[in-house]
């Protein structure tokens, strides 16, 4: 059972999470607690939005597009939930496509979809894939997967095509399993709603594709007991739609002595890494996580993103308690895996504290050398950025309501953000003077 990504720590105890980013930068940037709340730093302070909507920094605007409940063609709407998403090449010249992840379990707007794009009719999660020009106007938009169940996150691919991630092991009702991951092609033009059972049956939250081998790096987001780190190592190297149906081996991670990674509280500290291999990936009886032995793999309490960059696999652990079970007590771990020497490094650690809580998706900015996150904790919802020198400011909140935000991402051209209200859900399309970042 997946923990909530709302996290534990309420009220005034709530912790900052951890955030590392790789990507085209140099270096890794952080979030931390007490840094510097935004006034000084990024673009200003929010002006109320007269709508009630999203509060933007002055000189910003927001397009709403794309919202739950929305007619798409007769019969079908605009599922809800809206979370992971990504930009691909369009079909018309200057635009771009979405794809977006759908969170849904077993209520909501259901996806409709031709049978042949439809999993298990008893599950409303999916993707939908929007065409938007340059300047992020909605050109057109349908469903580009149904039947699955609460997809969360995932990645991109070298190729150009979308891995969708259940986020869960099934639920009441279900016809077929769940807790796969599904290959989401942003053209249409190829997706089956058939899962990558090689990938291995789990929680899944994120994936990290090293593009040069298409090893695949993934994290789960698991409880009772706490979920893995996994790679699979491809049978083909050759990349393309279909390349992890072919098959390959799924591994779990083992950092031997450290059977808990919560329990490492020392920055920089290096541990070499073992690959167990996993013996049912489909967990046809027994959950993947349940088949090992504590000392025969090492846990982590809510593992979620994940992102390759550097020739390194970056994974996070958003926080840990002993309370609930952990080696230790932490607000954030950011780990590097290097895949040539096997060796996995702390690249950053956090204690509970700071003005925002549970940062959860995150996207590079093309300005001022930081990323912009977005948040799903308690209270206040933000999109929160930071600067080259790790200050944090507040980019946009939520006026309508507490729900978090997700998805964001940013046009090839770096002229559009995008970002989801997850409900009721919508997604943003946000322009602006984003070259006058104050640094």
């Amino acid at each position: 059972m997946s923990v909530s990504r709302r996290g534990v720590m309420k009220g005034g105890t709530a912790g900052a999470l951890s955030i590392a980013l790789a990507g085209s930068l140099d270096t890794v940037f952080q979030t931390e607690a007490g840094a510097a709340t935004g006034e000084a730093h990024g673009y200003g302070p929010l002006i109320p939005d007269p709508k009630g909507v999203l509060d933007l920094p002055e000189g910003f605007s927001y397009t709403a597009l794309s919202a739950e409940g929305e007619t798409i063609a007769p019969g079908v709407r605009v599922p809800g939930k809206h979370d992971g998403m990504a930009t691909f090449r369009g079909g018309h010249p200057g635009s771009l496509r979405l794809v977006r992840n759908h969170e849904q379990r077993s209520s909501g707007v259901k996806p409709v979809a031709p049978a042949a794009l439809v999993y298990d009719p008893a599950a409303y999660g999916g993707t939908t894939t929007l065409e938007v020009d340059r300047h992020g106007r909605l050109l057109g938009q349908e469903i580009s997967l149904a039947g699955t169940a609460v997809n969360c996150a995932g990645g991109a691919t070298p190729w150009g095509t979308w891995l969708t991630c259940e986020e869960t092991e099934g639920f009441t009702g279900e016809t077929k399993s769940h807790g796969w991951v599904f290959e989401v092609d942003p053209t249409g033009r190829r997706t089956e709603p058939e899962p990558i059972k090689p990938l291995g049956r789990f929680a899944h939250e994120a994936v990290a594709v090293d593009p040069l081998t298409n090893t695949l790096y993934l994290t789960e987001d698991a409880g009772g007991p706490f979920g893995l780190f996994y790679r699979f190592l491809p049978r083909s190297h050759r990349g393309g739609y279909h390349c992890y149906q072919a098959g390959g081996e799924l591994q779990a991670m083992l950092v031997p002595g450290v059977p808990d990674l919560a329990a490492v509280d020392e920055v920089g500290a290096r541990f070499r890494v073992t690959w167990v291999p996993v013996g049912d990936p489909e967990a046809k009886t027994t959950s993947i996580r349940k088949q090992f032995e504590d000392e025969q793999v090492t846990r982590s309490q809510k593992l979620e993103g994940a992102w390759w960059g550097r020739n390194s696999a970056y994974f996070v652990a958003s926080y840990a308690e002993r309370g609930s079970g952990a080696a230790g007590d932490h607000a954030g771990q950011v780990w590097r895996y290097h895949p040539r020497s096997r060796m996995l490094e702390l690249e950053l650690l956090f204690k509970p504290g700071g003005r925002y809580d549970g940062p959860d998706n995150i996207t590079v900015s093309p300005y001022g050398g930081g990323v912009i996150l977005a948040e799903d904790g308690d209270g206040e919802q933000f999109l929160i950025g930071t600067t080259k020198q790790g200050k944090t400011f507040s980019f946009a909140k939520n006026a309508l309501n507490e729900s978090e935000f997700a998805g964001v991402t940013f046009s090839p051209d770096g002229r559009v953000l995008f970002a989801n209200r997850q409900s009721p859900g919508v997604t943003f399309a946000i322009t602006g003077p984003w070259h006058h970042i104050k640094r």
